[in-house]
């Protein structure tokens, strides 16, 4: 039984890159984490052949995986209270703030910290193409990840609360009150400028107090790139999350992925 390793790959898919980790779940050590940005967002069929590329490229990607979970990382979700949830009106959640088509997959995720229903459309090509590479597998909506993970981590947090998880051209916001969810929602940005519009926009509609709401970052953003610096700007309490993960990292994974680890927050917390 010493012997036995016991192997888990999570996989986020994003228009605008690809990111990966593998865990040593026998160790409990991470021995991968790797990033694959785009200079452009691709669609959906040329994510599939960037996914295939980069898993063809990688030696460590063909061993056997005890678990697979793949991340969707997209606008196209909604929050759903479970008691008012229809199995039969996925569509009717989604339409009103995102353009969906008849022939739409429509996925859910059930968060229990808070009682909702997570309604979204995933990338069912690359689902399909999971599927046949490596069997059985799981997966769900990127938000789902950053909404429990932030009221599992807060559960005794006092007053509100701002996490912002940065993207390479999106940003997505939570905001809780005495840990309760008070909003998600993402935003699409292209410059510094749009970026600090989106957050004090939500500062505005919740009449937050710039001066003392905190927020904690975390994903494509450190303390020394400019969308910090216009942000320290705005706002005074601002923090990276905390980097205290509850696993091992092999020396590997340090020289071999230019990020700090809060970039991989979702991929940390997928498992």
């Amino acid at each position: 039984m010493k012997n036995i390793n016991i192997k888990e790959l999570s996989i986020q898919v994003n228009l605008n890159g690809l990111s990966f980790c593998i865990l040593n779940r026998s160790t409990n050590t991470v021995e991968l984490l790797k990033s694959l940005p785009f200079t452009e967002k691709l669609t959906p069929f040329n994510l599939l052949d960037r996914l295939k590329a980069a898993l063809s490229a990688e030696s460590r990607f063909s061993q056997a995986f005890n678990s697979v979970t793949i991340i969707h990382q997209n606008e196209l979700a909604a929050l759903v209270p479970k008691e008012l949830y229809d199995e039969n009106n996925k569509a009717d959640y989604l339409k009103f703030n995102a353009k969906i088509l008849k022939t739409d997959f429509i996925a859910h995720d059930e968060i229990a910290v808070n009682n909702t229903i997570n309604v979204y459309i995933p990338y069912v090509n690359i689902n399909n193409y999971i599927y046949d590479t490596f069997g059985g597998f799981i997966y769900k909506h990127a938000s789902t990840l950053l909404i429990d993970t932030l009221l599992q981590r807060q559960k005794d947090a006092e007053g509100y609360l701002v996490h912002i998880n940065v993207n390479t051209a999106s940003l997505e916001i939570v905001v809780s009150n005495n840990n309760e969810l008070q909003l998600f929602n993402v935003f699409d940005y292209y410059s510094k400028e749009d970026f600090i519009y989106y957050v004090l926009f939500v500062f505005e509609q919740l009449n937050l107090d710039p001066e003392v709401t905190p927020i904690v970052l975390s994903g494509a953003i450190t303390k020394h790139d400019e969308l910090y610096n216009i942000l320290y700007t705005y706002i005074r309490d601002i923090a990276i999350i905390n980097k205290d993960y509850k696993y091992k990292f092999l020396d590997t994974v340090y020289n071999e992925q230019p990020h700090e680890l809060p970039f991989y927050h979702l991929l940390l917390n997928s498992f």
